[in-house]
């Protein structure tokens, strides 16, 4: 008996640690990274979706640090802030631009008041995880909730006793553009559209979204407003509200314009709760109707809340990792938090959305993806995506070779069906070209080398990807003032960088492909960087039409992101060692190896180095190649990574743009790294964590699982002693792809 006693005792105790366990998203903190300009923020969204709801705190109020009423802002977010002026639904993360942001929600109680800046309040009790975020409103003693599915909100707001009001302000957000329109359908439901677009400066590269909102509790008055314009001379007689916000009460069509916006006010018992949805579509106002109907009909705010929870568990299981701390695993799993945000599907569930660059409205059975912030992310995210979700990556290539049947262009920043032409190069070639060589090709390659082959050869004046293209192909360079008459603005060296990197990821494809005679060509024309190579400075130098180096030269300016002739958004050290295909002849250029390692070395110990630089990520990765030093890289990275990502809310060096950041922290930890773009190898270092497990999918990659195990003899061991794979030795620091998932099992001895 007694015997029995203890055998169930040690049962339950099993399983209340085993219900105790904290799963992969129970380590999610979305408050990291939304400060220090690193631009993420804490709100309801789930991977890859079409909505996110997103705490908007960055306007109408002295209390902020960061308001974007007072100046240039691209964030709905910010962790220091103070001012709460409702939801923003759909945002972006990371990104260096302010848009998107806009349909603010916002519960207040007592009297209607419909300025932002008036019904503002400060707030308490944060809390966020994947799928859901609440606070509690200070100024009114409203608990706010939040959560989502893929393409509607829930919001759920439990009010004090008395007047209470939900405002939809239609007019104000992140977007720099404006215009829009909200029409009452019943009592308790309205629809709308918004004007959005003007990313990063292109003033016409504009597009709607649509929306449908609804409120669980008829309200006992509802109404519009809408901001008047400030009328002189006779004019302003007749409108008693001129210049300021004038409510509609008695009326019930459609209300436009650049600041307006719908309220509904109830009278609540204490604890009341109001509930409001709301549907959205780039498409159409009936298509938002059916995404909220697909989506949430039938379904509770807590219902909606668990399923968010359990898509985010299914996604960040991909990997599994033990050992580290508990504050790494909160680093790490929030990276693959914040790698899974962008892009977002943008079909609405019966299969349409806003082609590219055109007014026809398509249909897809699968996936059709937005938000390619390319520049970023052919570095390493769509890495990460090809080894761990194959699908998903395949569906996001599918999309860009659509958008390139639809306009003749493949995408470079694209965002919901508009190119914002941000940034450098022609980025959609190493993206697609690194994913077809690792064995990913249930896509039209044929297509899309079509679209490469347009880019990289059409002449500037018909070329939109490389407008300056003429001298690249005649010279091998681009001459500073060819393309920008203003040399401080001009980016010419960036500009040929990235396509001396296109067109090696182009020669690698066309060898694939059994074009000869075309990879020859490519591989040629990405040796050009020589050109740019100074012996005077040690660095790429900005060349002159006349064929000389620029002069006076500073190496170090642009560092601080001012204009610096030839460099976009850094400095010649950010760009110099970008040259990841060709490292064994950049070293000879600067006189050997020793003298590279040294150089390279300088930049890390002089603090040259940007770790929120995409140009220059991959330069700890670069020591591997020189036998002996490899010890280098370990070093750095486990440097930077100590120092830059943190879990704390400024634990992300600097925008995250679309999981970049994120993403080369989630590969550094677990020890490999695609240092060059277009080439199917990972670099290796000191993985953070004693045993990591990619469960990979099987339809992709056969052979299942990868295991990556570190074994250490004392806690802070960070060099490598020797490694096997798939129980062979490795002598070097790189490994293919494809040697990588055969052997299965890579482990590290650490001293």
């Amino acid at each position: 008996m007694k015997l029995n006693y203890i055998f169930l005792s040690l049962l339950l105790s099993l399983g209340v640690a085993k219900a105790a366990a904290q799963q992969p998203v129970d380590y999610v903190d979305p408050f990291i990274g939304t400060t220090n300009f690193s631009v993420c923020n804490p709100g309801a969204v789930l991977p890859h979706s079409l909505m996110s709801v997103v705490p908007f705190n960055v306007m109408g109020s002295d209390l902020n640090q960061q308001d974007k009423d007072a100046r240039w802002w691209s964030a709905p977010y910010e962790y220091h802030n103070k001012f709460f002026t409702g939801f923003a639904h759909v945002t972006m993360s990371g990104v260096g631009c302010p848009e998107l942001g806009t349909l603010l929600t916002m519960p207040t109680a007592g009297p209607l008041d419909v300025d932002y800046h008036n019904y503002g309040s400060e707030y308490k009790d944060e809390k966020a995880t994947p799928g859901y975020y609440a606070l509690t409103l200070k100024k009114y003693g409203i608990r706010a909730e939040a959560s989502a599915t893929m393409r509607s909100s829930i919001e759920r707001y439990t009010f004090p006793k008395g007047r209470a009001n939900i405002l939809l302000n239609v007019g104000d957000g992140l977007t720099n553009e404006s215009g829009g329109m909200v029409k009452r359908v019943s009592d308790t439901e309205i629809e709308g559209h918004r004007l959005l677009g003007t990313f990063c400066y292109n003033s016409q590269a504009v597009f709607p979204i649509y929306f449908v909102l609804r409120v669980n509790k008829r309200p006992m008055a509802s109404g519009y407003w809408k901001k008047q314009p400030p009328f002189s001379g006779v004019k302003a007689q007749w409108d008693k509200d001129n210049g300021r916000y004038k409510l509609y009460t008695n009326y019930s069509r459609e209300m436009a314009g650049n600041e307006v916006g719908y309220f509904f006010s109830y009278d609540c018992a204490e604890g009341e709760q109001v509930e409001v949805q709301m549907g959205v579509s780039f498409v159409s106002i009936a298509n938002a109707r059916e995404n909220l109907e697909a989506e949430q009909r039938g379904k509770t705010f807590d219902a909606v809340r668990a399923d968010a929870r359990q898509t985010w568990e299914e996604a960040l299981s991909r990997i599994t990792v033990e050992g580290g701390t508990e504050a790494q695993k909160r680093v790490f799993y929030t990276a693959l938090y914040h790698s899974q945000l962008h892009p977002n599907i943008l079909q609405d569930v019966n299969g349409q959305f806003p082609e590219m660059e055109n007014n026809r409205v398509g249909y897809t059975k699968g996936n059709r993806y937005t938000v390619f912030s390319l520049w970023d992310t052919y570095r390493n995210v769509g890495q990460l995506e090809t080894l761990l979700y194959p699908d998903l990556q395949l569906d996001m290539v599918r999309s860009m070779i659509s958008m390139y049947k639809e306009w003749g262009w493949m995408p470079k920043w694209e965002l919901f069906g508009r190119e914002t032409w941000t940034m450098e190069g022609d980025p959609a070639i190493p993206f697609i070209a690194d994913t077809y060589l690792k064995g990913l090709r249930d896509f039209d390659i044929n297509a899309a080398y079509e679209a490469f082959s347009r880019s990289a050869n059409l002449p500037g004046k018909d070329n939109k990807m490389r407008p300056d293209i003429d001298p690249y192909l005649e010279k091998g360079y681009i001459p500073l003032g060819f393309y920008a008459a203003d040399e401080s603005g001009d980016n010419s060296v960036s500009h040929a960088l990235e396509y001396y990197m296109a067109d090696y990821a182009l020669s690698n494809l066309s060898k694939a492909l059994g074009h000869t005679a075309d990879a020859k060509k490519y591989y040629r024309r990405a040796l050009g960087y020589k050109h740019y190579y100074s012996k005077e400075t040690g660095t790429l130098r900005p060349i002159r039409k006349d064929g000389t180096f620029l002069s006076p030269f500073d190496p170090a300016a642009g560092a601080d992101f001012s204009n610096a002739p030839g460099f976009h958004e850094g400095s010649a050290w950010n760009y110099t060692f970008y040259v990841p295909f060709d490292v064994m002849g950049l070293a000879k250029l600067m006189g050997g190896s020793k003298k590279f390692v040294n150089k390279l070395q300088m930049v890390f110990d002089k603090g040259l180095y940007d770790p929120a630089n995409e140009p220059d990520i991959a330069y700890p990765y670069l020591f591997n190649y020189f036998k002996g030093e490899e010890w280098r890289t370990q070093k750095e990275v486990s440097r930077l990574l100590a120092k830059h990502f943190t879990d704390k809310p400024d634990g992300i060096p600097g925008n995250d743009d679309c999981g970049t950041m994120s993403t080369w922290a989630i590969f550094s930890m677990i020890g490999l790294y695609p240092d060059c773009p277009g080439q199917p190898y990972y670099s290796l270092t000191t993985p953070v964590f004693d045993k990591v497990t990619l469960h990979l999918d099987k339809k992709y990659y056969p052979n299942g699982d990868l295991t990556i195990e570190t074994r250490r003899t004392a806690p802070g061991q960070q060099l490598i002693k020797s490694m096997t794979l798939g129980g062979r030795k490795l002598s070097q620091y790189r490994v293919s792809h494809d040697d990588l998932l055969r052997g299965g099992k890579l482990v590290f001895e650490v001293k």
